[in-house]
């Protein structure tokens, strides 16, 4: 289950990022067709994911599936223009070269029908908007059927946080899910036991967990599938999420210990435990914030 739920999270991130990167090149005339593609691939990436942990929790209580009820299959491409085929001469026409002249002249002095106006072409974007929409729509209507017939994952999630929150005596504090929240989360939390060493806003608490690693390189390289280099970047200068890698890098350049609390395993995670600068807790969801995995900040309870 845990390999299962780690390629999950892999794969939301990339969709967001890939989400992102398509509406930010729309144009205009484009965002709607954009949009509603979008809307499509979210909704089959969440309906898989829902199938694949049914299937492997409880193979039995659902119907087999096909592999190509939730492959997203782009609309067809508009057929071209059908180019006028120049008629070959025929038989007919080669036996008018020899009619006499008086009677081609009284052919050719016919006068010409006018052609009527030209039938308004049917608007193909249009068309093709209104039918990526159509699909977008019967596929989110599709994953909501499937979904509602697996287990709520989302409210096991939050009633075992609240059982937690209770247990250690913790309050929270709601964060925005945009992509900053580990930042936003570890920043809220750490001023309100050590307001004189915490970042004002995730900006800086990312600049700090960026230029912790760079300066630490071999202790988080060999745990990044991609570039030292571009991982570091976009920790610095995007909205990436952050992970377990960040949480650990963020509580050593601090020098705090930090405390994950999380429904799914031992309750708490602890890193960074030998620090001597005080304490963060941090609320770490997986399924009660849409895409993926978000964090909270939390706070002792007075």
């Amino acid at each position: 289950m845990e390999a299962l739920l780690t390629r999950h999270r892999k794969e939301l991130r990339d969709l967001q990022s890939r989400i992102a990167q398509k509406q930010k090149a729309a144009t205009k005339k484009t965002r709607n067709a954009v949009n509603a593609e979008c809307v499509l691939l979210e909704s089959q990436t969440k309906a898989r994911h829902t199938r694949e942990i049914q299937e492997l929790t409880d193979p039995d209580s659902i119907a087999p599936s096909h592999d190509h009820e939730n492959v997203y299959i782009p609309p067809p491409s508009e057929p071209e223009e059908e180019e006028a085929e120049s008629p070959s001469k025929t038989q007919s026409e080669a036996a008018s070269d020899s009619v006499p002249q008086l009677e081609q002249l009284a052919i050719s002095s016919a006068p010409t029908p006018t052609p009527g106006p030209r039938a308004k072409k049917p608007n193909r974007q249009k068309a093709r908007l209104a039918r990526r929409a159509a699909e977008a729509a019967a596929a989110s209507e599709a994953a909501a059927l499937e979904a509602s017939s697996l287990p709520n994952l989302r409210e096991r999630e939050l009633n075992a946080m609240a059982s937690l929150l209770k247990t250690h005596q913790l309050r929270e504090h709601q964060i925005a899910p945009d992509g900053h929240c580990l930042y936003s989360a570890f920043a809220h939390s750490l001023k309100q036991g050590e307001g004189d060493k915490a970042p004002k806003d995730y900006r800086e608490t990312r600049a700090r967990c960026a230029q912790f690693m760079r300066d630490n390189r071999a202790d988080f390289e060999g745990f990044l599938e991609e570039s030292f280099e571009e991982h570091v970047a976009k920790v610095e200068n995007t909205a990436e999420w952050g992970g377990q890698t960040e949480v650990l890098a963020l509580g050593r350049a601090f020098g705090v210990k930090v405390n994950v609390l999380q429904a799914e395993g031992r309750g708490v995670e602890r890193m960074n435990e030998d620090a001597d600068g005080g304490e963060v807790w941090l609320g770490y969801y997986r399924h009660a914030f849409g895409l993926g995995e978000h964090y909270n900040s939390l706070v002792k309870k007075a």
